[in-house]
Parts: structure tokens; C-alpha cells; sequence
């Protein structure tokens, strides 16, 4: 069974000589982008982020932000967002959802465009849910079917528990 695509890699740190690990595949059997990989940022004093430069082509020229699960902010490709969306509307038609989670979910997605430069803007209310401070630092992470904009300190923490949850107990 034919699984991976193509990979691409990031030139993020190109200029530091070291090419960065892989950042996006492509799932060559459904043909949906995956993201990978980890990257630093700097959240500017308007709220703004730039996307890594392997990120950008699957969510420009628009994307949608969302409350991510361990206070995170979730960036979502366009197709990811309706698939989202559709899902909510099914589980609510079904009984597995309650009409107030899908006004949650549905209130606190933001629709955003990248611009020339390859950033978004992040806002306030979604900054506020993951801790993210103006002018600081920040982790814009790959995770499979989107991508995850997090603060330092709480991105190594899960990082480091999954990364313990996966070697198991000795």
C-alpha cells in the first residue's frame, strides 16, 4: 500500500546552513497535506505571525483559526474548516452534539487571510485562550491535518508528555 507522496522541506533555517527536518508530506494516496515539524516565531505587536514558508501554500490565500484542544490556536486549510464544520452540523442532526458546542465552535472560528508577507493576523480573543503575548515568542506546529500556533512553555510540556506517553515505561 502506497502511503507518502512527495516530501517537501522547509528553508526556514536556510540561513543558517542547516536545512530544517521535513516539514509538510503529501499523502499520496488521498492527496491531502499533512503538516510536520516545529517552528519558532515571533508574535509581532500587532498580533501578526508569519507562516512557515512549507505551510503557506495549502493555507493561502485564506485560512480559518479555532480554539485548538490543550489551549492551543488551530489553523485550519479551507478544506479542513468545511470538513470541520460538516461534521458539527451531522453530529448536531444526530444527537452527538449539543447545539451549544456548536455555537462554541462555530463563534470562536475566525476566517483570515495570509498576506503578501505570509502572516496572519491572530486575534485577540484566540491569543487570550492560548496565553499568547504580543511581541513574544511562539511555536507554530505541525499536526497532521492542521496546524497548531502555541505558547512555548505549554508546547514543550504536551510535547514532552506525548513524546513519554510514545517510549512507554520501562
Amino acid at each position: 500500500m502506497h502511503w507518502w507522496g512527495k516530501v517537501g522541506y522547509s528553508n526556514d533555517r536556510e540561513a543558517e546552513g542547516a536545512p530544517n527536518p521535513v516539514s509538510e508530506w503529501v499523502l499520496g494516496q488521498s492527496g491531502g497535506t499533512v503538516f510536520v515539524g516545529a517552528h519558532e516565531r515571533q508574535l509581532d505587536p500587532k498580533g501578526r505571525i508569519a507562516l512557515p514558508a512549507a505551510f503557506r501554500p495549502r493555507l493561502e490565500p485564506k485560512c480559518y483559526l479555532a480554539l485548538g484542544r490543550d489551549k492551543c490556536v488551530d489553523v485550519l486549510t479551507t478544506e479542513a474548516f468545511l470538513s470541520v464544520a460538516n461534521d458539527a452540523m451531522e453530529k448536531v442532526r444526530r444527537g452527538e452534539m449539543d447545539r451549544k458546542q456548536q455555537r462554541a465552535l462555530a463563534s470562536n472560528m475566525i476566517e483570515v487571510t495570509v498576506d503578501a508577507q505570509g502572516r496572519i493576523n491572530v486575534d485577540e480573543k484566540l491569543r487570550a485562550y492560548a496565553g499568547l503575548e504580543l511581541n513574544s515568542r511562539v511555536i507554530v506546529s505541525g499536526s497532521f491535518d492542521r496546524v497548531e500556533i502555541w505558547d512555548p512553555q505549554r508546547h514543550q510540556r504536551i510535547s514532552d508528555s506525548g513524546a513519554q506517553e510514545l517510549a512507554g515505561t520501562e
